[in-house]
């Protein structure tokens, strides 16, 4: 122990002695570790948000969105299809047994929307009961809406947490209010809880936006609330589909029997969730690829270095080489000690390129508003492999110090 804690501090020396040229060696493994750091981080990162944002969209949830074009586009379409309505709903739960439950909403085109102490420009939509756990929407305070509201055409919301405070200056002053949709009145019964993802999309498709949201029973907008005629009866319609059936399979039954119900006319979209958390896995694994091979030429290159400064170590002391194989040190004596060397630059290197790496990824998760998460395995990964490169590249200067003839080196130039 006391051998190797010698050939450190005679490592650290002999490189403190050269420092511009120390330096330099390291630049190539702090920006290689660096590099993998931030990958591993900014990848850890954006694999959380993306579960994050599918569950919000429910990984077993088939999506079904209604394309409503121009009035006289949706003429035409008329003629053909009467656009998505519960009918397609209760044709998928009776026809298709792995559909287990569904939500539905509707959109309302809002004129007016205020309370007492403020307005708001937040959007307003008709709702069934399970829309909030479909969208895993959680309550901050009050209750969610329920079938009795829907059967009673009741005159309640539930307001997203944004809406709340613009309406009534901060959420919990909400619960229990009035506020008024068009001419519609409607007491306040829930406040939805703000979630900590704040993305709006995923893989091109508009998803969250729930905070900034009015939410009335769905009948209660069907019967009070006026919409347009050649519009749909809904806008979005949620299928959950079974524990363990494929929902990309799913996906294509249920496509063929709307393409049945709406005369082959393309009115509607289906988003398939777990094909986009596919999709998005493919993606993160090019960046990470790409980013790894970034990564390995700048360790590469760091590598390259250290061999570089150990070579010209060897040429430089020459004469000392001689005069320590003179003096009884062994070969394996003078490669320990340039072993040493070179693992001491590797760690230093490693250890400011960790420093490096949390600082570029946390720079580059502020400019860019991705999500980081600092990885343990990300540390210990890249110390290990940078250590490896340092040592590997250093054993061929150790071993030609090693080798030199003691009375030629002693007589070197």
């Amino acid at each position: 122990m006391n051998l190797y804690i010698t050939l450190l501090k005679d490592a650290i020396n002999e490189l403190a002695a050269q420092k511009l040229r120390t330096f330099l060696t390291l630049l190539g493994m702090i920006f290689g570790v660096g590099a993998v750091i931030a990958m591993l981080n900014i990848g850890a990162g954006a694999e959380r948000e993306a579960l994050q944002m599918i569950n919000s969209m429910g990984v077993n949830n088939l999506i079904i969105e209604s394309n409503d074009g121009s009035a006289e586009q949706l003429r035409e379409i008329r003629e053909q299809s009467l656009g998505l309505s519960m009918g397609d709903v209760n044709a998928a739960l009776q026809t298709l047994p792995f559909i287990q439950d569904y939500s539905a909403s509707k959109g309302v085109k809002v004129h007016a929307l205020y309370s007492d102490r403020g307005k708001s420009s937040a959007q307003v939509f008709g709702v069934t009961t399970s829309y909030f756990e479909h969208a895993s929407l959680a309550l901050a305070e009050g209750r969610y809406l329920t079938e009795d509201d829907n059967r009673r055409l009741a005159q309640v919301a539930v307001l997203g947490s944004d809406a709340a405070t613009e309406l009534f200056g901060q959420a919990s002053a909400a619960l229990g209010g009035l506020i008024k949709v068009n001419h519609l009145w409607l007491r306040v019964v829930g406040i939805l809880d703000a979630p900590a993802n704040t993305k709006d999309e995923f893989q091109g498709v508009k998803i969250g936006g729930d905070q900034y949201r009015v939410f009335i029973p769905i009948a209660t907008t069907e019967h009070k609330l006026k919409r347009d005629t050649l519009a749909s009866e809904l806008d979005v319609v949620k299928l959950g589909v079974k524990e363990g059936f494929d929902p990309r399979a799913a996906a294509q039954a249920v496509d063929q029997l709307m393409r049945l119900r709406h005369g082959e006319v393309d009115d509607y979209q289906l988003i398939v969730p777990a094909a986009l958390l596919e999709q998005q896995a493919q993606t993160q694994a090019i960046f990470n690829i790409v980013m790894a091979c970034v990564a390995g030429i700048s360790l590469l290159v760091g590598g390259i270095g250290i061999m570089n400064i150990m070579l010209a170590n060897v040429l430089e002391r020459t004469k000392e080489i001689g005069l320590l194989r003179a003096v009884g040190a062994t070969q394996r004596d003078i490669r320990l000690q340039f072993l040493a060397e070179s693992f001491t630059i590797s760690a230093l290197g490693g250890v400011l390129g960790v420093v490096f790496g949390l600082a570029l990824s946390e720079l580059i998760g502020f400019y860019s508003g991705w999500a980081v998460i600092w990885s343990i395995l990300a540390i210990v990964l890249s110390l290990v492999i940078c250590m490896l490169v340092g040592v590997g590249f250093g054993v061929f200067p150790a071993i030609k110090a090693s080798k030199l003839n003691p009375i030629d080196a002693l007589h070197s130039d």
